[in-house]
């Protein structure tokens, strides 16, 4: 059976979100709404309902008369939301290794740190990312806490956008694939409390690269 096609205020919410994550739409850049359906071909009305729900997840904002305008990122914003993710993620690693996981279960968890050695040695960060992405997704999953689940999903895309802002200014991330495969050795042998701490310092550690290269490309102030 097939997918159910995508609506066009969808496929504006995609099309958005690729523009503003490839720079193409740039922060702190604005946008008349005709000019955006325009662009993809369709009406203004799903542009304008693709617009509201990426303000929600504080991609953008409306600005009566003015379209949308595109939100730099905030060194503010993402110190806080990455305290936050940093708790619920650690709170997933533990819970990760309370549940007597197989090698079977961890696979998915495996394979992502894997793809991102390959990708490393290939030079390909954006490969290394991509894994990387699917590894904390899997952890959270791994938490099983549904709630914890929702928090995360709904910041990831700042983060997600952030780290490729940044993805060729930050040093090549061995530790970081390091500090992954000890977080799944942790998980494999039921020791929560080294799954939680291990993922808690990676996470800071992370922070502090992050906002260290955001300060200096200034984006607070664009």
């Amino acid at each position: 059976m097939s997918d159910k096609p995508l609506s066009n205020t969808q496929k504006a919410v995609q099309a958005i979100r690729s523009l503003i994550f490839s720079g193409e739409l740039a922060a702190g850049s604005n946008h008349l709404e005709v000019e955006l359906a325009e662009r993809f071909g369709m009406s203004r009305t799903p542009v304008r309902e693709a617009a509201l729900i990426l303000e929600g997840q504080g991609l953008l904002e409306l600005r009566q008369r003015k379209g949308v305008r595109i939100l730099p990122v905030s060194v503010a914003d993402m110190g806080e939301i990455y305290d936050v993710l940093t708790e619920l993620e650690s709170l997933a690693a533990e819970q990760a290794a309370k549940q007597g996981y197989s090698a079977k279960d961890l696979a998915a968890l495996e394979a992502a740190i894997n793809d991102m050695d390959a990708a490393i040695d290939a030079g390909d960060l954006h490969g290394w990312a991509d894994a990387d992405d699917r590894f904390h997704a899997e952890l959270v999953r791994l938490g099983r806490n549904s709630r914890v689940s929702a928090i995360v999903a709904m910041m990831s895309d700042q983060v997600r956008r952030v780290r490729l802002m940044t993805l060729f200014m930050r040093p090549v991330p061995q530790k970081s694939n390091k500090d992954h495969r000890n977080v799944l050795e942790a998980i494999a042998n039921g020791d929560f409390e080294a799954a939680r701490s291990i993922h808690k310092t990676h996470r800071q550690q992370a922070k502090q690269m992050l906002i260290g290269l955001l300060q200096k490309m200034n984006l607070n102030q664009v």
